[in-house]
Order: structure tokens, then C-alpha cells, then sequence
């Protein structure tokens, strides 16, 4: 118990950072930030390979976690997504448990039925939000690493940094996240407990509202992230499901 509160907390306040660095990591910052991210979303790409698929539902590329229970997915064509262009989808089952009514969902997210998703269960959650309209083009057939650079050079404002353990993330509209390592290779603490080389975040907010006791969803961790907002700190709820990828 004392090394998952430790992990936790280490969680959150590299979260806390991320937030911090959005406001300062702009246009100038491109040529570090962007390049990079490029590169080690690549190197997560290639250490989980049979994690990446394509989607043709939404019309690119998914992410799944080792435990298959949440995606990241982003768009190829902003044009031909059906709802959004960068998004999570989760397994609903653990939310349903904690008190989730669907109808009480706002709009950003969707409640649906999948009997295709295997352990994901049948019952999903999608939240994220559209970058645009864009009809994108490619050099040859899309990636999902060249899908993933449209990202970092269409929508810049959409990629986050964090100096603390130089992880980079896709903003996903309302305070959701999928965050990952820059280098896996030096990611963590002394316990390798506390890697996580990628992190699903969400903002609990509109599942509380939609009556999630948040402290009941199995498999997510709740917890505080520090946010410095106009030099005052305050301290922001989170969903957190980290994972370790070595």
C-alpha cells in the first residue's frame, strides 16, 4: 500500500507539471518539443506493437493498454471522423459499478454497446474532442506514427511537455490525457514499481456528476494534481491509469 500511494502521488505531481508547462511550451517551442514527441511516441509504438491497430470505425489508429480495459485512438482524417479526432474508450463496466447513470453523460462523451472489443467487455466509454475538419494528406499510405505528426503539426497546442520525467501528451478536451514516457529506458524512480511509461487521465468531474463515486472505479486511481493557475496552486482531481511497458 505505501508503494501504490508513493506511485500515485508520483503520478500526480508529474501531472501537475505537464499542466504547469502547457502555457509556456507554444510555437517556439516546436522545433524541441514536437520533434521529440514524434520520436518517443514512436518508441512506444514499436515496444507494444501488438497494442497498435488500426481503427476504421474512427477512422485511424488505437493504442490499447496491456490489459486491454482503455484506447487511445487518433484520427488519419479529421474530415471522416465520425465524432472525435483524439479520444479514449473504456471499458464502462468498472464505472457502471460505481454508480454510473449513461443519460447523465455530457456530451463529450458516448455510451455505447461493442460485443467485438473481447476483454474490453461490451459495455464502452468514449471522451475526446474534435481538432478540426481537416482533409489530411500523406506521403504514401497513412501510419500511425505519420497520423500522430499531423497532431503535432496541425494542432501544437494539442501536445503537452513535463521536465520531471520528460513525459509528452495529447490533450483530449476537458482536463483528459493519454501522457507517455520520453525515454523508457530512464523512466521512473529507484522502484520499478513507480515506472509508468504510459497514463490514461481522466477529468472525474463529469463522471461525479453522472454519479461516479470515483474511489469505487476498480483499476483507475483518484487523486489530487497540483495545478498552478496565475501564481496561485489549487488542487485538481484526477483518474489515473498508469502502466508500466518494460
Amino acid at each position: 500500500m505505501k508503494k501504490r500511494t508513493k506511485f500515485i502521488a508520483a503520478v500526480a505531481a508529474s501531472l501537475a507539471l505537464m499542466f504547469t508547462l502547457t502555457a509556456c511550451s507554444g510555437p517556439s517551442s516546436l522545433d524541441v518539443v514536437g520533434r521529440q514527441s514524434v520520436t518517443s511516441f514512436d518508441e512506444v509504438l514499436k515496444t507494444i506493437p501488438d497494442q497498435v491497430k488500426t481503427d476504421e470505425l474512427n477512422v485511424g489508429w488505437s493504442l490499447s493498454a496491456p490489459d486491454d480495459s482503455v484506447r487511445f485512438i487518433w484520427s488519419e482524417d479529421y474530415s471522416k471522423a465520425p465524432l472525435h479526432d483524439v479520444m479514449l474508450e473504456l471499458d464502462a463496466q468498472p464505472f457502471i459499478d460505481a454508480g454510473l447513470v449513461p443519460d447523465k453523460l455530457p456530451d463529450n462523451y458516448a455510451f455505447y454497446k461493442d460485443d467485438t472489443m473481447g476483454s474490453m467487455g461490451s459495455e464502452m466509454l468514449m471522451v475526446g474532442t474534435k481538432l478540426g475538419s481537416d482533409k489530411l494528406t500523406y506521403s504514401g499510405s497513412p501510419t500511425a506514427l505519420a497520423a500522430y505528426e499531423q497532431i503535432v503539426t496541425k494542432y501544437r497546442d494539442s501536445i503537452n511537455y513535463h521536465a520531471s520525467l520528460d513525459h509528452y501528451g495529447v490533450k483530449l478536451g476537458d482536463g483528459n490525457m493519454f501522457e507517455w514516457a520520453k525515454d523508457m529506458k530512464i523512466n521512473g524512480y529507484d522502484n520499478t514499481d513507480q515506472d509508468k511509461d504510459i497514463v490514461f487521465v481522466l477529468n472525474p468531474e463529469p463522471l461525479i456528476a453522472a454519479g461516479v463515486d470515483p474511489e469505487k472505479v476498480e483499476g483507475w486511481a483518484y487523486a489530487q494534481v497540483p495545478i498552478e493557475e496565475n501564481g496561485k496552486t489549487e488542487q485538481v482531481w484526477k483518474l489515473l491509469k498508469p502502466f508500466n511497458l518494460k
